[in-house]
């Protein structure tokens, strides 16, 4: 028997929320229905950004330095910033992240040349503050960039996740909207989806070999 050679199966906002409603043992009956479970989803995207649970959504990005500037605004989409590169005559020069408390203990912020360390204020639009302040206005600076999934919009829209997250998104889904119509569905959809996404975490991840090796000190016996 031959295989259907098919690989592009995916559900609208519309299929989730029809998938959610039967695991809860329930029907879509009103527009109120597909209102609430569209709410409730762009929720759980919200709580999937804030588990770090969107690698795919990571983008390089570029800002341009302007000489004696320190404090860039970036796109209000941008969640985190993952790493950062200053750009110099096509060599890169890795900056380093630093917290708020040590950005603010820097006595002189206007110090120029090339820029080493950044802090990322995230505020609602986020600021990229780099230290010391460009020399110069040719630098570029890339950064590896989390931004945030497209909302599910309107219920013929495709979501913005992998093939390999339908199975939590689902999930997900249910258990969300098991807390407001099936309560006593509430226990039993939450382990799925917790179990769902502690499997879509372990698979979406940086497989970069990881080696952790000692600092040995060596000390004179008098």
């Amino acid at each position: 028997m031959a295989t259907s050679g098919s690989v592009n199966f995916e559900l609208d906002v519309a299929d989730y929320i029809e998938e959610a409603f039967e695991r809860c043992g329930l029907e879509v009956r009103t527009g109120y229905d597909l209102k609430s479970a569209k709410r409730s989803l762009n929720l759980m995207l919200a709580e999937w950004a804030n588990r770090g649970l969107n690698q795919w959504t990571i983008t390089q990005r570029t800002q341009a330095m302007t000489a004696d500037t320190g404090t860039y605004s970036l796109s209000a989409d941008v969640i985190d910033i993952l790493s950062v590169v200053v750009r110099r005559s096509s060599t890169d020069f890795a900056l380093s992240r630093i917290s708020r408390d040590a950005y603010l203990s820097i006595p002189t912020k206007t110090t120029s040349g090339r820029p080493n360390q950044f802090f990322l204020d995230r505020q609602v639009t986020p600021v990229l503050k780099v230290w010391p302040v460009p020399e110069n206005s040719t630098d570029v600076i890339h950064y590896d960039a989390l931004i945030r999934m497209d909302d599910a919009d309107t219920f013929v829209n495709t979501l913005d996740v992998p093939f390999r997250l339908y199975p939590c998104l689902a999930a997900g889904l249910a258990y969300y909207i098991s807390i407001k119509r099936a309560p006593n569905r509430a226990q039993l959809l939450k382990a799925m989806y917790e179990e769902e996404f502690e499997r879509a975490m372990v698979e979406d991840r940086d497989r970069a070999s990881f080696k952790v090796v000692p600092q040995y000190q060596y000390f004179q016996v008098s």
